[in-house]
């Protein structure tokens, strides 16, 4: 069911909200977290929306999105309330904001935060260059980001200004990728390893990520290779294909090499361990399942901070 409210008031969502679960019309379910989106109002939210909406099916939540306008334009504030199969498992509150008002984003949710539940901050697009200084990242406990989807000294940023609580949707869509590099490095005979060469879009911060992943895990030499394909790389069909292409861990005893077959399959070959190449299905991971991941926990990402220190030590080439 989804409410509309034009021109309205923080005060008359609330009271919205207020009305609908004393009729027993809102969600029962109870809700685990609050989640507020920042978007601008030029991005594609109906897809923001879907993915919130997909994600918060594991994660019961209030999902506040702010879709922030011009300040330049006279103040105004265009609400929707949305329930039950319009909003997941939560209760979806969308906020357009113009004006004045766009500047001061933490007022318009503090009526709307759930008490005594943790908050989740997410720039889809644009984010600070600082996301804890930010008046919404102030009062979260988690703040995501997308480097993918943001400027390019994004990733800079988020090295210098790194705070417990920062992570990137970036670093959520390796997380398969990066447990197949895991058990790969398990197959025996386990030399050490001497180097590693990463391959993928010079554009890709998940690449970058991914470099400094193993820079810091392995502490060895890591060139990164840049190539001239699109940040996110498509098959001849159009379907996304994994951000790293190649990536090759040489070891005393060999070389493991992991490549992209198409976009459901990588090809794992370990000459070394006697045995043939093998085929492994993985494929990229929708921007509602890298989000899912995020709000499964409220600790810092100790991983993804590695990542960003191991940058550092990473040299950079182009193909």
């Amino acid at each position: 069911m989804i409410f509309d409210l034009p021109d309205t008031t923080t005060h008359e969502i609330s009271k919205t909200l207020s009305r609908l679960r004393e009729s027993g019309t809102q969600v029962t379910t109870g809700r685990v977290l609050t989640l507020i989106v920042v978007a601008k109002s030029d991005n594609d939210v109906a897809a923001i929306t879907t993915s919130t909406n997909d994600a918060s099916r594991e994660h019961p939540s209030r999902v506040i999105i702010l879709v922030v306008g011009s300040e330049e334009e006279p103040t105004k504030v265009d609400a929707e309330v949305r329930i039950g199969g319009d909003a997941g498992a939560s209760e979806m509150i969308i906020i357009h904001l113009q004006g004045p008002v766009a500047s001061n984003l933490q007022s318009v949710v503090t009526p709307l935060l759930l008490p005594d539940t943790p908050i989740v901050a997410w720039w889809p697009t644009d984010a600070p260059a600082n996301p804890s200084a930010h008046p919404i990242g102030k009062i979260a406990q988690r703040r995501i980001t997308d480097s993918l989807h943001s400027s390019a000294d994004t990733l800079a940023n988020s090295v210098e200004n790194y705070h417990p609580g920062d992570t990137d949707m970036a670093w959520a869509r390796l997380t398969q990728w990066r447990g197949l590099v895991a058990s790969s490095l398990d197959h025996p005979p386990q030399g050490p390893v001497t180097s590693v060469r990463i391959t993928g879009a010079s554009t890709s911060t998940s690449v970058d990520l991914a470099a400094g992943w193993l820079a810091g895990r392995l502490q060895v030499p890591v060139v990164r290779v840049g190539t001239d394909t699109p940040a996110v790389p498509v098959d001849e069909d159009g379907t996304p294909l994994l951000a790293v292409s190649n990536l090759e861990i040489t070891r005393t005893t060999g070389t493991i090499d992991i490549s992209i077959k198409d976009a459901h399959t990588l090809r794992v070959d370990i000459p070394e361990s006697g045995t043939t190449a093998s085929l492994v299905a993985i494929g990229r991971r929708s921007e509602a399942d890298c989000l899912s991941e995020e709000l499964r926990h409220m600790d810092p990402d100790m991983g993804y901070q590695h990542a960003l220190a191991g940058l550092a030590s990473v040299t950079r080439t182009e193909e």
